[in-house]
């Protein structure tokens, strides 16, 4: 059986578990070689490369932490030339402060902008060096850009409200060149971060349409269809897959 990315290069940030982990895996079951980044646990992204290389394709652990610019366009030239190139990136790394804003700190601001926001922006300026026609940018977003319905986010908000325009702006720099660039708008997903059973997962399931959490493996399917051929003329557009969280 053919696979629809056999043969291309993709990098995913921040993928060594939660919902990167499910995107590196779901990319590399439709045949594309895998880089992702990770920040600590060096063990566990090694263990996760080997059960990659398991399904026939190549995979590169590589330790960056998106806070640092440098970090993140080395690991984007590491990606292109050890593995070949580079045609699919994914911008998933994210962080998550909530604070009332007399509380917020400015250092939890500078965070959450420089790895929400600004290293989206780098990964995606170094990566597209590389694309030919047909690359893909996917970036990892949040249906809190469009809804945030409770106190203490306004930040993480903001972050992923940023996003939004970034994406729609560089689909115009792209669009000549037949690379698209989109953004997926997650909502609560079963993650560590964020699981099923936390102390907020009440709340949030009160919030949606669908009385459940999303699965990792939900975003990554939409990742997939992003990356592929048959969303060739999707470009600029914020996707959300949030179980009815901002209907």
């Amino acid at each position: 059986m053919s696979k629809e990315l056999a043969g291309k290069v993709a990098l995913v940030t921040g993928g060594s578990r939660g919902i990167g982990a499910a995107i590196v895996r779901r990319l590399a079951q439709d045949g594309a070689h895998v880089a992702f980044t990770y920040v600590s646990q060096p063990e566990k992204a090694a263990e996760m490369a080997k059960a990659v290389q398991t399904l026939g394709v190549r995979a590169l652990a590589i330790r960056a932490d998106s806070v640092d610019p440098t970090a993140v366009v080395a690991a984007v030239e590491k990606t292109a030339s050890e593995l070949g190139g580079l045609d699919i990136l994914v911008n998933n790394a994210g962080v998550v402060a909530v604070a009332p804003i007399e509380e917020f700190k400015l250092e939890d601001f500078d965070r959450t902008m420089a790895i929400n926001v600004r290293a989206v922006f780098v990964a995606t300026q170094a990566a597209v060096r590389h694309m030919k026609e047909g690359g893909r940018v996917i970036t990892i977003g949040s249906c809190n850009a469009d809804r945030m319905p409770f106190a203490g986010g306004a930040v993480y908000a903001m972050s992923k409200s940023a996003l939004v325009g970034l994406v729609k702006g560089l689909a115009r720099d792209l669009g000549p060149r037949g690379i698209t660039i989109n953004n997926i708008q997650p909502g609560p997903v079963d993650t560590d971060m964020n699981p099923a059973n936390g102390p907020s997962a009440e709340a949030l399931k009160g919030f949606m349409a669908l009385k459940h959490y999303g699965h990792a493996e939900d975003v990554a399917g939409m990742v997939a269809y992003l990356a592929n051929s048959g969303a060739g003329f999707v470009t600029g557009a914020s996707l959300t897959i949030d179980g009815g969280f901002n209907a």
